[in-house]
């Protein structure tokens, strides 16, 4: 382990409120004056920044959301004049406009910092060598992985997404020894290297995911394909800097998040309460240091819980859990509200079939809404089981989730793996 530590030297849960409060402080006063939306937002809400008091205080602060950022297009909610504004970063505009958000010098000297405390969470060293293949360009990914390998002291391998035949010559020739992917990415990846019989020619021992969901099964069999020693989850979103914004450590008992750059709180999406600690709800963020768009109660629409007590590490660092879904992926099927995480946590239980599948929702002729689970048999698995394993997801589905499903089991190997996100959930319904 290098010498120079990135994490915060904070001995109790005190003072980390007690930055915490300095920092809202701050930020409510630095968005006040700098940014006309965020003045018209507070004043309408009847709140002052000399107002808040106490951590608790956040409560009466407005919420920001995505819509706030599509309405000031191009440079939403900036808070420092143009001058200091030395870089911008956009979202994948999945949904209307793309958000665009502006970063200072002093933002990109913060990412860069807290990103490399990430390396040092995954518990890296300065021998090891990163093959990043996320994307560059305006999408935050890619350059924040490289700046905070190179911050910490690793080797970064710039590789981009994509490109099978040159990520497996890199693992090969440049002994990679760890990879940066999404996880759709790094099971393409461990399916080629074993197709090509290359495990004994690569030096791979972890792997970091970020930017979406990835199921237990998904994760299971990435880990054994490419036997690996760790895998690791980065949360991340443009808004809050980028990728980098914690990391689960060693024992994988929950994401450590930096509380000391952001507060987050875990609300119910419909009464914007909190919800008690271990319980899903959203994920609300309040920055602390943020110069050129500070985020004041950002609903993120990401669903994680809290991980109450104590990690094994022994960080002081809270943890929140993976990211379970988003609030606006929620489907309404027959009555009842049903995630895609949900899906994915039935289908890790169940043995003999692989980790890729689609969720297809279809409204027939006699009226009614019905669902069907394309999911692969793991490899190897006899098609003469199917009519085994359908009835046990079928049953599993009823049980866990309370609604009937159709299942139809096809060959490993069969539904598209994507260098980026997969799509799961194809809805025809009107």
């Amino acid at each position: 382990m290098m010498a120079r530590t990135f994490m915060p030297s904070i001995g109790s849960i005190d003072e980390l409120r007690e930055l915490q409060l300095k920092g809202l402080q701050w930020t409510l006063s630095h968005a006040y004056k700098g940014s006309p939306a965020y003045r018209k937002k507070l004043d309408e809400a009847g709140v002052h920044p000399e107002s808040v008091r106490s951590l608790e205080d956040i409560a009466k602060l407005p919420f920001t959301t995505a819509q706030d950022l599509q309405e000031g297009y191009p440079f939403p909610l900036l808070s420092v004049p143009f001058e200091k504004v030395v870089r911008i970063h956009a979202s994948s505009g999945t949904t209307g406009k793309r958000k665009v958000l502006c970063y200072t010098q002093k933002d990109i000297d913060d990412w860069t910092h807290f990103f490399a405390r990430c390396y040092e969470m995954a518990q890296l060293n300065a021998e090891d060598r990163v093959q990043i293949a996320v994307g560059y360009g305006l999408w935050t990914a890619g350059i924040s992985f490289q700046m905070g390998c190179e911050k910490f002291g690793a080797m970064a391998i710039p590789a981009g997404p994509g490109n099978l035949d040159m990520q497996c010559q890199f693992l090969v020739d440049f002994q990679s020894s760890v990879m940066v992917a999404t996880a759709s990415m790094g099971l393409l990846l461990a399916e080629e290297v074993n197709r090509r019989g290359l495990q004994d020619k690569i030096n791979l021992k972890k792997m970091i995911f970020g930017s979406e969901r990835s199921s237990d099964a998904m994760r299971k069999r990435i880990k054994e394909l490419l036997a690996l020693e760790h895998l690791f989850d980065i949360p991340g979103m443009t808004e809050l800097y980028g990728p980098g914004t914690g990391l689960d450590c060693k024992y994988h008992t929950g994401i450590h998040y930096w509380a000391d750059y952001y507060i987050l709180e875990i609300l119910d999406p419909d009464t914007l309460k909190p919800v008690p600690d271990g319980e899903t709800g959203e994920m609300v963020v309040t920055t602390l240091r943020k110069e050129a768009v500070p985020l004041i109660r950002y609903r993120t629409r990401d669903l994680t819980r809290m991980v109450p007590g104590e990690c094994p590490c022994g960080s002081i660092l809270p943890r929140h859990d993976r990211i379970l879904g988003r609030s606006d992926d929620m489907i309404i099927f027959r009555a009842v509200n049903i995630y895609p995480g949900q899906i994915d946590h039935v289908l890790s239980g169940v043995e003999g079939i692989g980790s890729e599948y689609q969720i297809h929702l279809e409204r027939r002729e006699d009226g009614r809404d019905y669902m069907t689970l394309k999911v692969e048999r793991d490899e190897g698995t006899d098609p003469s089981r199917d009519p085994e394993l359908s009835r046990k997801i079928k049953e599993e589905i009823k049980k866990q989730i309370l609604v009937s499903a159709e299942v139809e089991l096809v060959q490993y190997g069969s539904l598209p793996r994507s260098e980026r996100k997969s799509k799961r959930v194809f809805d025809t319904r009107e």
